[in-house]
């Protein structure tokens, strides 16, 4: 995957959902499509919708999507794919980082290279949140696109992805 390409207004659901909470990680679903390259690999994942997933995991700083919440993110896929013609799917996940660095956790990196061996589109945000400098009292919040290579054997790497914000999604 070479670049992913977000709405600003689905940049701004996923920011409003991270920013929800500061006291354990959120996550979801990222939905979109692919534009597929020569080789037949993916280049470039243009997400247009989010579905939010509710917390299974009782410990705040993990997050895990449970097959019944996939299968109704894929249902609504489905439904956007049925009104406009898009081949909408599930293409990736995010999740918050509420006081800790924007960088994915090891465990971070091991789930998205498990996605990564269902398709090698699927593409991991992070939104690191509340992260305030008391010097200035400002905050700031961070958000990286990552894949991970490598393999479960070997061990796997971060690998960054560039973001492209941009205009509205029509779906």
């Amino acid at each position: 995957l070479n670049t992913v390409r977000c709405s600003w207004d689905v940049f701004h659901a996923c920011l409003t959902h991270a920013l929800s909470t500061e006291h354990e990680e959120i996550m979801g679903l990222l939905l979109g499509e692919w534009a597929y390259g020569a080789d037949g690999r993916a280049e470039i994942a243009s997400i247009v919708d989010i579905f939010i997933c509710a917390r299974s995991d009782r410990r705040k700083d993990r997050v895990e999507i449970s097959e019944p919440q996939l299968a109704e993110a894929a249902d609504e896929a489905e439904r956007i794919t049925a009104r406009t013609g898009r081949p909408i799917r599930v293409v990736g996940w995010y999740h918050s980082h509420p006081h800790i660095t924007v960088f994915p956790s090891h465990v971070d990196v091991r789930t998205q290279g498990q996605w990564q061996a269902l398709d090698s589109g699927f593409i991991g945000l992070i939104f690191s949140v509340f992260n305030d400098d008391p010097r200035d009292r400002s905050g700031k919040v961070l958000v990286t696109a990552f894949q991970s290579s490598g393999c479960a054997a070997a061990g796997w790497a971060r690998r960054d992805v560039p973001l492209r914000r941009g205009r509205r999604a029509a779906v």
